[in-house]
């Protein structure tokens, strides 16, 4: 049950270790404002090893309230992506824990040009999060570890306690900056399941609308799609059409214990 959850809700960790480069403003809320009705992925910047930049204002330790309030399986019931049925408990629950953003010292580049001069950026304490995330569906005894990739923050391994592994790795995104209190950014996340049996591959698309309420307080909207890849049998069919959809409301309250 814990290994089909983690298969449905493994793109809800991606949130917490996103990257943005800055893009015309529109493509993403427009995207958000079409949502279902999307036939093809997001046309996203290739990424390479840069960690996200996140508003100075998510700089702090959060605790998350997190809800499911919609899921749409397009292509059903021809394809079903493991897990989309027992997620159906999870609408209109609350899910929370607690994340952490913090000042980094990095160098930001753009065009893929590496910039000589380094400053501290907001990015996402990403172990923290992703155990915290984890241990919130699979329970404070789940016992995982995360391994973060030193040499790309854009890569992660998530290891179960039965040793299977979830491989993820951020390949493409994009972000808006709309006004000062607003911030959306979107990515597109290569995932393998290692495991005894058949190992699973897909894609994950995720798109976070962020709001600043106040100081301490953060609104959010999140929609994750789930795509096949070109080694799933039912590939062929689906081609580049999303075969689950999550939409997620996320409030944020900023945490004082730090």
């Amino acid at each position: 049950m814990l290994v089909k959850l983690l298969l449905g809700f493994c793109s809800i960790l991606i949130f917490l270790i996103l990257n943005a480069t800055d893009t015309l403003a529109g493509n993403l809320a427009n995207r958000l404002e079409e949502f279902p009705d999307w036939k093809t992925k997001a046309s996203l910047e290739i990424v390479s090893s840069e960690d996200l930049i996140y508003p100075d204002w998510m700089e702090g330790k959060w605790l998350v309230k997190s809800t499911l309030v919609e899921q749409i399986a397009p292509l059903s019931p021809s394809i079903l992506t493991p897990g989309f049925d027992s997620n159906l408990q999870y609408l209109d629950k609350i899910m929370e824990f607690t994340v952490k953003f913090v000042k980094k010292d990095i160098r930001k580049s753009n065009f893929n040009i590496p910039s000589l001069v380094s400053k501290n950026y907001v990015v996402a304490d990403r172990v923290f999060n992703s155990l915290n995330i984890t241990k919130a569906y699979g329970g404070e005894d789940y016992n995982v570890s995360v391994i973060l990739d030193e040499d790309n923050p854009n890569r992660q391994i998530t290891i179960l306690p039965n040793g299977d592994q979830l491989i993820s790795t951020i390949t493409k995104r994009d972000s808006e900056t709309l006004s000062k209190d607003n911030f959306i950014t979107c990515e597109l996340t290569q995932q393998f399941f290692r495991r005894n049996t058949p190992a699973y591959f897909n894609q994950v698309e995720t798109i976070s609308s962020y709001h600043l309420v106040n100081s301490a307080q953060i609104t959010a909207e999140q929609i994750t799609a789930i795509y096949l890849s070109p080694q799933d049998p039912d590939y062929f069919q689906a081609g580049d059409r999303p075969v689950a959809l999550y939409r997620y409301s996320l409030e944020l309250e900023k945490y004082d214990n730090n």
